[in-house]
């Protein structure tokens, strides 16, 4: 239990400190994306669904580990043991899509919940960026057409 604990405050920390190297990134590059609220926001939403995307694969390499390095858990029913099925089955935990296709056993049912706890906050977080950001460089005129 120890080893999924440790695991799982590692992939925490990871993953904040992902996205808030993405924001802060994106925070800095809009300004160079010149006066087109669309173009700014385009950035915005790609680099949130960006900082995710490798968010998710970190949770997928620490199911991988735990289930075919350390074989400390495993994930039963339809789970297939590729990339692939790793990224699918952190998707549905990061986004508490919670389909019960696959289901977790071992030290991978703490990671899980963690995972879509942590996924919960992350998600959170990028809403109020991106309306802050839609705030700021999408303003709204009577008769304009949306800050483009």
């Amino acid at each position: 239990m120890f080893i999924a604990m440790l695991l799982s405050v590692t992939l925490v920390v990871g993953t904040i400190f992902i996205h808030f190297e993405a924001l802060r990134f994106t925070s800095t590059f809009l300004p160079l994306c010149g006066q087109s609220g669309r173009s700014r926001m385009f950035v915005v939403i790609a680099g949130i669904f960006l900082a995710h995307m490798v968010e998710i694969s970190l949770y997928a390499l620490g199911y991988f580990s735990l289930e075919q390095v350390a074989s400390l858990g495993e994930l039963g029913g339809a789970h297939d043991p590729t990339l692939m099925g790793y990224l699918y089955y952190s998707v549905v935990s990061f986004t508490s899509l919670g389909l019960g296709d696959i289901v977790p056993a071992g030290h991978l049912r703490v990671i899980s919940g963690i995972e879509a706890l942590n996924g919960l906050v992350l998600i959170g977080w990028s809403t109020s960026f991106t309306f802050l950001a839609m705030r700021r460089y999408w303003p709204i005129e009577i008769g304009g057409d949306g800050g483009s």
